[in-house]
């Protein structure tokens, strides 16, 4: 059995990389770090901040809950904290009908190219 090493994997991420990913400030992320005990991403010594997957999770789940659905970010906090499970599911389910839309809007642009 060979031993298959993907380059995209990464164990650790900048703050800018995760900012990019999700159309973010540093500064907000740096400020959700103070109003959510779960996001508490690993510092070196040079107090750089590294974010792993799981504070990746961590800050999609924040980002439905504050930036989509407009939440105040201490109901956000409440319901994190009160059912997690919850949050993470509605956040899958988001994540996938967002998945179908684009394909959804692929097909109609190859349709539309067809007619």
């Amino acid at each position: 059995m060979a031993l298959t090493i993907d380059k995209e994997l990464k164990t650790y991420y900048s703050i800018k990389e995760v900012a990019q990913m999700f159309s973010l400030t540093e500064s907000t992320l740096r400020y959700w770090e103070t109003e959510f005990p779960h996001l508490k991403p690993r510092t070196t010594a040079n107090k750089v901040r590294q974010y792993t997957e799981k504070d990746i999770e961590t800050i999609k789940l924040i980002h439905n809950l504050v930036k989509v659905r407009g939440f105040k970010i201490a109901a956000a906090r409440k319901m994190l904290h009160a059912n997690r499970d919850g949050a993470d599911k509605s956040a899958k389910v988001l994540t996938q009908l967002e998945s179908v839309r684009a394909q959804l809007m692929e097909l109609k642009e190859a349709l539309e190219k067809i007619v």
